[in-house]
């Protein structure tokens, strides 16, 4: 089967065509750093990184970029509130980004591009859109994307302009000449940074970056683009127009959007003020632990944050810890055995539909216990079946390597401690909390057997 992408330009899942043959060209739109990173985020940043890793496992050279807005209205509010320079908050929350991306395993981008590196390529953008006629200049130096001169407008969400309104970020300016055009360049105003171009002083507007950056590093058209749904207008309709209406060639092939993290109904974000800090998050539950309970739903359906189902998801990664703890040593996949190359198979055959990670995890759950049943039979093709689920839980962007090496010796001497302990309680008589050991220890799936050499146990 080969790779379909769910497309939401054509409402269709896709095969995937590259545009050069062998590479990729791939952008996820990434935050606007005027605060920290939430799972919200969290969720378009695992999306981007299993898609890309995928597409390295299948041999795809990947020249990934995501992208930091370093200026905006927002950072520059915030850096008023503080009474600190503008620069300051932006790279506090950059900082936080690359803590929590590489605490989750994310692998780093080949670019991360920043709206104040890249005015350059914005303003020739900008040029090239008022020399086709797609915009104008205002009397006090702010330029605008005249959105009726562009006839495609709105077929990313495919509803009609005059329906598209309502959902824009509808900024007043009596000279606008019509209500949905929107800022490619903001005049300057007292107590903002300042860029110099051809209009004036002033700065980017907010949609604009996006459009120049993509494709000063990866050309027109570029494979994919990816972000969350919310995303889908006006941000990605707006760059769709702008690069299309700037060079007249189609801006990208494949829209990709996540569905939300959602938090009392809403989804979560920094404006309402309903989001969970992710290095917060990472005090309770480990990496492993955020990235199944994220993988475990498809990226487009939206999820519904909850504590029960983090719960869940650290219950379900403790089995893998425990396997691989179990192991003397973690073997190397070998695609040339059989045995893992079905179970490899099973797993693309799940990624190969739209990177279905929830088909996928079902794949590596049961190889994990076909696995721990051949362990516990004393099966030496146990070893194999773990080559195969270190290769899917890989590709997942987990890191099973570690989480084997720090079970190993630390499961058996906290298991032989507590069997210790029992035997203790049962000399004393305490049977009762020797009992509750002895249960807890079997519902994590460690069987005590008590013998006239002793108590031994067994992980089924």
């Amino acid at each position: 089967m080969a790779l379909k992408i769910y497309n939401t330009l054509g409402r269709e899942k896709q095969p995937f065509m590259p545009v050069n043959e062998g590479r990729v060209g791939m952008y996820f739109c990434g935050m606007t750093v005027q605060d920290r990173p939430h799972v919200g985020h969290m969720r378009a940043f695992i999306t981007g990184d299993i898609i890309r890793r995928y597409l390295e496992y299948k041999g795809f050279e990947v020249i990934y970029l995501t992208n930091f807005t370093d200026i905006d209205d927002k950072i520059i509010a915030r850096a008023h509130r503080e009474d600190t320079d503008w620069r300051m908050i932006a790279d506090r929350y950059i900082n936080e980004y690359f803590q929590v991306a590489d605490a989750m395993n994310i692998k780093r981008a080949t670019h991360y591009p920043r709206a104040t590196i890249h005015v350059q390529e914005i303003i020739e953008m900008i040029q090239a859109i008022l020399q086709n006629g797609h915009g104008y200049v205002t009397s006090n130096g702010s330029v605008y994307f005249h959105v009726p001169s562009f006839p495609e407008y709105g077929k990313l969400s495919g509803k009609k302009l005059e329906d598209l309104i309502a959902g824009a970020r509808v900024e007043p300016d009596p000279e606008k000449k019509h209500p949905a055009d929107f800022a490619l360049w903001k005049a300057w105003k007292e107590g903002e940074p300042y860029w110099y171009s051809p209009w004036g002083i002033g700065r980017p507007g907010w949609h604009i970056e996006c459009s120049a950056m993509t494709t000063h590093y990866l050309g027109q058209p570029f494979d994919i683009h990816g972000g969350g749904t919310d995303l889908i207008f006006p941000h990605h309709e707006n760059e769709i127009a702008q690069a299309e209406a700037a060079y007249g060639k189609k801006f990208v092939n494949y829209w990709v959007h996540n569905g939300p993290v959602r938090l009392k109904g809403e989804k979560m974000s920094k404006s309402t003020g309903l989001y969970f800090a992710v290095l917060d998050v990472l005090q309770d539950y480990n990496p492993n632990e955020l990235r199944l309970y994220l993988l475990k739903t498809h990226y487009r359906t939206p999820i519904d944050y909850s504590f029960e189902r983090l719960n869940e998801a650290k219950s379900a990664w403790q089995n893998f810890s425990s396997f691989f703890g179990q192991l003397n040593e973690l073997p190397e996949p070998d695609m040339s055995n059989p045995e893992v190359a079905r179970w490899v198979k099973e797993f693309e055959k799940a990624m190969d539909d739209d990177f279905n990670t929830p088909k996928a995890l079902a794949v590596a759950f049961e190889l994990l216990a076909e696995a721990r049943k051949k362990l516990n039979q004393g099966d030496k093709s146990a070893s194999e079946l773990a080559a195969a689920l270190l290769i899917i839980l890989k590709v997942l962007g987990f890191k099973a390597e570690k989480g084997a090496k720090k079970m190993e010796g630390i499961v058996d001497d906290l298991i032989q401690l507590l069997v210790e302990v029992r035997s203790e309680l049962r000399k004393e008589r305490n049977f009762a909390l020797a009992d509750k050991i002895r249960d807890r220890l079997g519902s994590l799936g460690v069987l005590l057997e008590d013998t006239p050499q002793g108590t031994r146990y067994r992980i089924v």
